[in-house]
């Protein structure tokens, strides 16, 4: 309470500042996952939206932009993302909420994109903008293995477009986008995807699941703390490779919510019975959903997103088998993927059922999605058995 009324306190002193602001400058105030962010703002940071979408208008844009008395707003950006260490997904949701104060999205969709690349490309990353139309499309030069959303090549260099979900029926290859060349000389960074730590939010913000199975005739309660803040950071993020996706880690809160009861309950079973009741737990404790049907399209949720969401599919359940077996046993794993269906296997000291092999090596089955059946590890559907597969990922321990 004392946190949140600090918070409060925090923002009517912004808008009394605001208000009353003398010397050219506005200040503004917002909650960040794990603090309150302050940015002051000179008013000559504030430029009119260009009257045409055209290369021209948008070069003037950033002509005077760059003129601006900007350099504060990056450097105090680039600060709270070493102070907090953001991945570069985490600190381009920054750049979008300070985008957003400044000119917001609904009010002008062209200035608001404009501010987001200006910002992104002052902060060291080379990110390009292009017209297609009547919109206005972003993009980032990205070198990882980024599955659904557009991208386009230059010298060898692939740009991924970051605010397609702005145009969810846009057709980029009927209508390709014409580059706006604007040289920005110290903007080559890369951008990364790979979200290798969360925020910790704040205790206060985080919400209680109550989630429960059945496990050799016994009900496992368990009182999940999730935070809503987690449906944001993944609202718009695209379907990176399986590396990446199954690394993304739980949140504090989360984490601690969650991973010490899970081990509590394992303790005492043999290692092939803990993995047992956290397979099966993977498979039960959550209601399934094709992502068709639940979202329309294909999404991968990560664990923390699994958790929090109604329903999940097969690729949801293989990243939060994987954490979870990584967090408690750390063994080595390996994804195995079938033409419409993810699944794991585990890595024994002794394989269970027929194992596949892969480099040498001898991994059992171990199923996190409710089947026809009701299988053991060591065992695959029926339906699956005669059908050819890959392995997409191999997870091995360091101490392996």
């Amino acid at each position: 309470m004392f946190r949140k009324a600090l918070f409060i306190l925090s923002l009517m002193i912004c808008f009394l500042s605001r208000s009353s602001a003398e010397g050219g400058s506005d200040q503004y105030c917002f909650e960040f996952y794990e603090s309150t962010y302050n940015l002051e703002v000179d008013r000559s940071v504030h430029i009119l939206s260009p009257l045409e979408l055209k290369p021209s208008s948008i070069t003037a844009f950033y002509t005077l932009l760059n003129g601006s008395k900007y350099q504060p707003i990056v450097d105090s950006m680039l600060a709270y993302r070493a102070r907090y260490q953001l991945n570069d997904w985490l600190y381009y949701q920054l750049i979008r909420r300070i985008s957003q104060q400044i000119s917001p999205k609904a009010e002008n969709y062209t200035r608001y994109t404009l501010y987001k690349w200006f910002f992104l490309s002052k902060s060291g990353y080379d990110a390009r903008l292009a017209i297609a139309g009547d919109k206005i499309i972003f993009y980032v030069y990205n070198d990882e293995d980024i599955a659904d959303i557009p991208f386009f090549m230059v010298d060898n260099k692939k740009y991924m477009c970051l605010n397609i979900h702005d145009y969810p029926k846009a057709d980029l290859h009927k209508n390709p986008p014409l580059p706006v060349r604007i040289n920005l000389p110290d903007a080559t960074r890369s951008f990364s995807y790979k979200i290798t730590r969360l925020p910790d939010f704040k205790p206060e913000n985080y919400k209680v699941k109550k989630i429960e199975f059945r496990y050799k005739q016994k009900t496992f309660h368990f009182a999940v703390k999730l935070n809503p803040e987690i449906e944001k950071i993944f609202a718009n993020y695209p379907s990176v490779d399986f590396e990446s996706y199954f690394n993304i880690p739980l949140s504090k809160g989360t984490y601690g919510s969650l991973i010490p009861m899970l081990k509590q309950n394992v303790d005492g079973m043999s290692q092939k019975k803990g993995v047992d009741y956290l397979m099966r737990f993977t498979r039960y404790a959550f209601l399934y959903e094709d992502d068709e049907e639940n979202f329309g399209k294909e999404k991968r949720l990560s664990a923390e997103e699994t958790l929090f969401a109604k329903y999940s599919d097969c690729d949801d359940r293989a990243a939060l088998f994987f954490y979870l077996v990584k967090e408690i046993y750390n063994l080595p794993m390996i994804a195995v993927l079938y033409p419409t269906h993810i699944t794991m296997a585990v890595r024994f000291d002794k394989a269970i059922g027929k194992p596949i092999i892969y480099e040498g090596k001898a991994y059992s089955i171990c199923e996190p999605t409710p089947q026809e059946e009701n299988l053991q590890i060591g065992q695959i559907s029926r339906k699956l058995k005669n059908l050819p597969y890959k392995i997409v990922y191999q997870y091995e321990p360091p101490s392996f």
